[in-house]
């Protein structure tokens, strides 16, 4: 069976986050997502163990239900979805190795609370993971991950948005070239790495160090309406932790070598969905505050060097791939599609920004008398998109499944902007109107 899982997110306690972030948030955000796997995010902090434990019961192999499920109406059309809940955090590092500041983010997924109680009170000694959902440890993420796997060899760790230039395991400002310099001999059970926002599966292609690597991709979110923007399908024949491992274990334990399909109907990945990487925050190069962005060959020519403020560049995802890559090429290794998020083809039609009260209503309108957001975007037929009053959106679904949009890539922190329709091409105004009467 396949799951559509969210398993790297963040809660209400974490910095910059939304209030809405709670257990019931997450459980009703992931209904009109459409997603079957989510995270609980941030299970390091003591305040939010506490709420899952009031609002969570086990259905065993590690994952859990809402106690409240039948009192929530998420206002869904089509397929109804009960997602359950599986105990994950992000935990950063800020350590120096080899001369070097590090600061890495990692994925840590738990197979049960109790092992999650036993690691807050290991982790409580080291730092203070009392201050925010995602703590900061001045502990070496190989010395974490040996701690964890005392604890449970069932934990998952997996790095973080694995190119991202501040803190990430190939980062361009404190990372690492290979997952072996990182993680040392424990690097047999890293089984996979987060791909993030700004790169896609053809990116970490191009690396042979990542043939037996399983890619995977979560939304990062830090507010509900960014849940799901980027997603891994599991195919699963039981849903429990150890099978969601050995979907991501891509090496023959017999052999050493790589699985040459995973064909065999066991656990494995069947797909991830991805953001188009160049709407990621740090795809290509730039400075933000100058107002300056560029692909990887214009900053060799400026030997990486702003050409307004003449301070070194911020070297994105994009060109970080290019240094550490030994293949021209990428040598497929899995399956993937693009999506662009629901509100933004909205946004985009309607030429407003996606928090905007219209963009909001309509959104909520198509969820209610359509579906939930994945099957609009990969699923449903147009014609039935177009039977709720506004064919434009149809339109531009389909350009979306097509591949048929425009991106101006992210740099510095900066978010690449999606272009689905031209100018000409805006909704009408009696459109905006009639599908929501």
């Amino acid at each position: 069976m396949q799951y559509i899982a969210d398993l790297h997110l963040h809660s209400r306690y974490s910095r910059a986050t939304s209030k809405d972030l709670n257990i019931e948030g997450l459980y009703k955000g992931a209904k009109i997502k459409g997603i079957d796997l989510i995270g609980t995010g941030d299970f390091t902090f003591g305040s939010y163990i506490k709420e899952m434990e009031r609002e969570l019961e086990s259905v065993g192999n590690g994952f859990y239900e809402f106690k409240r499920k039948d009192k929530i109406d998420a206002c869904v059309g089509g397929e109804q979805k009960d997602p359950k809940f599986m105990l994950t955090s992000e935990i950063a590092n800020i350590y120096k190795r080899g001369g070097k500041v590090r600061r890495m983010h990692t994925c840590v997924w738990a197979p049960g609370l109790e092992e999650v109680k036993e690691l807050n009170r290991q982790l409580d000694k080291i730092g203070n993971i009392k201050s925010d959902g995602r703590p900061i440890l001045g502990l070496d993420v190989a010395d974490m991950a040996k701690l964890i796997w005392d604890i449970s060899k069932d934990f998952i760790i997996i790095p973080a948005h694995a190119w991202t230039p501040w803190f990430a395991i190939f980062g361009s400002k404190s990372g690492f070239d290979t997952i072996e310099e990182c993680f040392g001999d424990l690097s047999e059970k890293i089984y996979a790495i987060e791909t993030g926002l700004s790169s896609d599966p053809p990116m970490n292609w191009r690396l042979s160090q990542l043939d037996n690597i399983s890619l995977v991709s979560n939304s990062d979110a830090h507010s509900l309406p960014n849940l799901g923007r980027e997603a891994t399908v599991f195919e699963l024949e039981k849903l429990s932790v150890k099978n969601i491992e050995e979907a991501l274990n891509r090496r023959d334990p017999s052999a050493s070598r790589v699985h040459s399909a995973r064909d065999d109907g066991s656990n494995k990945i069947a797909y991830t969905i991805e953001f188009h990487p160049e709407e990621g925050k740090y795809h290509y190069d730039g400075h933000r505050a100058c107002d300056f962005v560029c692909d990887p060959k214009e900053t060799k020519r400026i030997k990486g060097i702003c050409p307004k403020c003449k301070k070194p560049l911020v070297i994105g995802v994009d060109n970080r791939v290019e240094e550490l890559a030994d293949r021209d090429k990428p040598k497929q290794n899995g399956e993937y599609k693009y999506i662009v998020p629901l509100q933004e083809i909205i946004a985009d039609g309607f030429s407003q920004n996606k928090n905007t009260k219209r963009v909001q209503e309509t959104y909520n309108a198509m969820i209610e008398q359509i579906d939930n957001e994945f099957n609009i975007l990969l699923n449903t037929p147009l014609e039935k998109i177009k039977q709720f009053g506004i064919e434009e959106l149809a339109t531009g679904i389909e350009r979306v499944r097509k591949g048929e949009i425009h991106v101006e890539p992210g740099y510095d922190g900066e978010y690449g902007v999606v272009s689905v329709f031209k100018k000409d091409e805006q909704i009408s105004a009696k459109n905006r109107q009639k599908a929501l009467f």
